[in-house]
């Protein structure tokens, strides 16, 4: 019985002094006295990125939205001014922007975005003195991939009800 404890203790004692001698993890890349970063990427990036998107409307106005984030992933939920009229009520339209800016080396970035909105349209009509619409709502959208330079507007989409440009503003210190 004694042995045994011996040798639980001694065990226990080789498995401390094999944690210390183990060498501690150095700083991540791109911090003092770690690994550079990968190539083609910044150690940290600081900057904050102005994302505008511009589009005509079926009646010819200019309409935008505007947002600032950081790299990685956004997403803008709003309504528009503009509703529909169903049964004498106003039925709200929606409109999203979502995505993903990557800076890349340079002027460029890697842009991933959706831009919808959520449509109401008349599902059936009941007969009667007062005819009541039911109604549904859809979400159309533009959804693509592809890369910007830094403070140039692109057009990203074209079509006889006009075009959608985007501009992306890299705003540093």
């Amino acid at each position: 019985m004694i042995m045994k404890k011996h040798w639980i203790i001694a065990a226990t004692l080789a498995l401390v002094v094999m944690a210390q001698a183990q060498p501690l993890p150095g700083p991540p890349p791109g911090f003092p006295g770690g690994p550079p970063p990968a190539a083609g990427v910044a150690a940290t990036d600081t900057a904050n990125y102005l994302i505008r998107v511009e589009w005509t409307d079926p009646k010819g106005e200019s309409k935008f939205l505007e947002l600032l984030t950081a790299a990685g992933n956004f997403e803008l939920n709003t309504i528009q001014k503009t509703s529909v009229k169903i049964n004498n009520n106003d039925v709200p339209t929606t409109l999203k922007l979502s995505g993903s800016i990557k800076p890349l080396e340079g002027d460029r970035g890697r842009l991933q975005l959706f831009l919808g909105r959520t449509v109401p349209y008349i599902t059936g009509t009941t007969g009667g003195p007062a005819p009541v619409s039911s109604y549904s709502q859809m979400n159309v959208g533009l959804e693509s991939n592809f890369i910007v330079k830094f403070d140039k507007p692109q057009t990203i989409q074209s079509d006889e009800n006009g075009q959608i440009t985007v501009l992306v503003k890299r705003l540093t210190d």
